[in-house]
């Protein structure tokens, strides 16, 4: 099943970190980023945050599963979304963690679309 617009709308309205918030479709589903760094997945209409020590500590009860088939389990952090102030704040905490992301190499000339 993938994420509604309307889940990730809310989730993006919830965060409230306007421009700073971003995200990009993935195979129905979403990554999103803060500051161009992956915090979150929105899967399934459930926001799976980052595993961190952000997440340990802010939020140690969370239930935890995998966002997808195969994939090791993160939190999910559905039950702060109606507290938009507990949900920025690991949202943030977790990108202060992430590592920068690495510059994308340039596509060659003879590989770029026509």
């Amino acid at each position: 099943m993938a994420t509604d617009r309307d889940f990730l709308d809310y989730v993006t309205e919830q965060v409230a970190l306007g421009e700073r918030l971003t995200h990009k479709k993935m195979f129905g589903e979403y990554a999103l980023y803060i500051d161009g760094k992956v915090v979150a997945f929105a899967c399934d209409n459930s926001v799976f945050v980052k595993p961190s020590t952000a997440a340990a500590t802010l939020a140690p009860g969370l239930p935890q599963r995998p966002p997808y088939p195969g994939a090791k389990d993160y939190p999910v952090a559905d039950e702060l979304l109606d507290d938009s102030d507990a949900i920025r704040r690991l949202f943030v905490e977790t990108a202060a963690l992430m590592p920068v992301p690495k510059p994308r190499k340039p596509v060659a000339a003879g590989k770029r679309a026509r």
